[in-house]
């Protein structure tokens, strides 16, 4: 696309001998928002953190606006920082408890916006905490003065006085209440509509479908699932995006809902997975551990949890292939389940 903002190319990131991230490919363009959901320890964050090169990289590239940021040198890096944003999961710890909030959001106007004066900043400043649903009047507290809420707002407003061209957020509404959740989206819906890219990683998938136009679906450090919202909520091909989306409670409209049943499969209630629904036998291991993949290893990582598995899965890692205009999955029996034909075997 002529408007591409972001081309991320074969991502690979090693932990010691391991790869918590390995393979990724995937672009996004300028007003694009992203979802990217998975369980915790798929290496969403990690994913997001070797994308501004907060973490280094084994392989691969990262494009922003044509420039690779994973082999610029530091000062041209710094210079594309101002366009690259993120905030981060926990809002305590990513603000300095020796800053007054005023301070903390005005902080990336003086480093890169020096030319502007005190009361200038001040105003932006102001102007950035009631556009956030704070007043500007809390400018001189502190962040140990604030809820969890509060404190990821202002996380936001820091991230936003630059107004940048990409702003990743890390489970940025999880520590919200509904409403401010609702008055947070949308904030992103507006930026949006000013032309701002937005990766956005999130276990609510309610959030994920409401506010983005495609979503990435990661498990164990791979992308096996890329499709426009509609159809990933409408029709899900991999196994795990089907297990995901079963597992939310009162969603009507979640694809394993609305997916045919196949031959010898009951038809889905909508319900979190039953019996005869799609299911994935036991439980993934603790965050340090999911993401730590053997290289050597071969075959499809969901295989041990997946019902579908065949004897080809245990062998081969099944590539991320267009299965549907814009709709990709890795999964050998992916037209399978595109035609409503998926059956255990």
């Amino acid at each position: 696309m002529n408007n591409t903002l972001l081309r991320v190319r074969d991502l690979r990131v090693d932990f010691g001998a391991h790869a918590v991230v390995r393979g990724v490919n995937f672009d996004l363009s300028a007003g694009e928002t992203v979802g990217l959901v998975g369980e915790s320890g798929s290496g969403k964050s990690t994913l997001a953190r070797a994308i501004l090169r907060l973490l280094q990289a084994a392989q691969g590239s990262v494009e922003f606006l044509g420039l690779d940021l994973l082999k610029c040198p530091p000062a041209a890096l710094r210079a594309q920082r101002r366009g690259l944003q993120i905030v981060f999961q926990d809002p305590l710890a990513s603000l300095d408890p020796r800053m007054t909030v005023g301070e903390t959001i005005a902080e990336p106007l003086k480093v890169f916006e020096p030319g502007l004066s005190a009361g200038a900043r001040r105003q932006k400043v102001g102007d950035m905490l009631q556009r956030v649903g704070l007043s500007s009047e809390v400018s001189g507290r502190y962040p140990h003065e604030f809820s969890g809420g509060q404190c990821q707002r202002i996380g936001i407003a820091r991230a936003m006085i630059l107004s940048p061209k990409l702003l990743i957020c890390d489970e940025i509404v999880s520590s919200l209440d509904v409403s401010i959740q609702g008055q947070i989206v949308n904030l992103l819906l507006d930026l949006q509509d000013a032309g701002m890219a937005v990766l956005f990683i999130s276990h609510n998938l309610a959030v994920v479908r409401h506010l983005c136009h495609r979503v990435l679906v990661m498990y164990l450090g791979k992308l096996v699932e890329i499709a426009p919202c509609d159809a990933l909520f409408a029709s899900p091909v991999h196994p795990y995006t089907r297990a995901l989306l079963a597992a939310v409670p009162h969603m009507p409209h979640a694809a394993v809902a609305a997916a045919p049943a196949a031959p010898g499969e009951p038809a889905s209630s909508g319900e979190p997975a039953a019996s005869g629904e799609v299911d994935t036998p036991g439980e993934v291991d603790a965050p340090g551990e999911v993401a730590a993949l053997d290289l050597t290893a071969s075959g499809c990582a969901f295989r041990d949890r997946c019902p579908y598995a065949l004897p080809v899965c245990e062998t081969s890692d099944p590539p991320l292939l267009e299965v549907a205009p814009g709709h990709w999955a890795a999964c050998h029996r992916s037209h399978e389940t595109l035609n409503g034909l998926f059956c255990a075997s």
